[in-house]
């Protein structure tokens, strides 16, 4: 795609989330790989009424080159797009369910939410570390996030909400969506001792899809 209709996706995309309710006032940021630098959200911005041609453009040393001033939590974008280079783009949403699994789980934890469904391990995967609590745009949250995105597509930010990645705009939106429905499941089955998928089951869905 064009960095024009990349511009055009992430606002559409971002409006679809915001009114879903994945996202609050001026509550999370996107941001989308490029050839030559990256796309962010402004900082500040609503997720529902973002114009394409004011998002940030970002250098690929991530300096800013155009558009409004990017999102102040650039560095999470940063830690997750380094370290995983076939990830194309990254949502960053206060979604409810996923931020209330985030409340109580602990930090350090790797699976918070259990495999329930095979659209959760097939977006998001075996592996969601909960990253310990840091406040918004404390840029010393990015080397805790950049090691744990080595090894997970998506982290989850102790009291704070998931950071989710995708090999494009369209797939780490559809993996935040898939998280935050699975993380609702998760809470909905809470101690009714609910079937989770096997070992082997989850062995399966990764071999097939990846």
């Amino acid at each position: 795609m064009t960095e024009a209709a990349l511009r055009e996706q992430l606002a559409m995309l971002g409006a679809s989330l915001f009114q879903r309710g994945y996202s609050v006032g001026t509550a999370g940021n996107i941001s989308v790989r490029l050839p030559d630098g990256y796309l962010m959200t402004p900082t500040n911005s609503c997720l529902g009424r973002l114009d394409p041609a004011r998002i940030s453009k970002l250098a690929p040393d991530w300096t800013h080159l155009g558009g409004d001033k990017p999102s102040k939590e650039v560095f999470m974008h940063r830690a997750v797009l380094t370290a995983r280079p076939e990830a194309g783009a990254v949502v960053h949403l206060h979604s409810t369910y996923a931020t209330a699994i985030g409340c109580l789980a602990e930090p350090g934890e790797t699976a918070p939410i259990p495999p329930l469904t095979p659209y959760f391990v097939m977006r998001v995967g075996r592996s969601l570390p909960v990253i310990r609590y840091y406040r918004p745009g404390d840029a010393a949250m990015e080397s805790d996030i950049h090691e744990a995105a080595k090894g997970a597509k998506a982290v989850l930010l102790a009291n704070h909400g998931p950071v989710v990645s995708g090999k494009t705009l369209a797939d780490a939106v559809h993996a935040a969506e898939e998280l935050e429905e699975s993380a609702r499941l998760a809470l909905l089955l809470r101690g009714a001792g609910a079937r989770t998928l096997t070992p082997a089951q989850v062995d399966d869905l990764l071999a097939t899809f990846g």
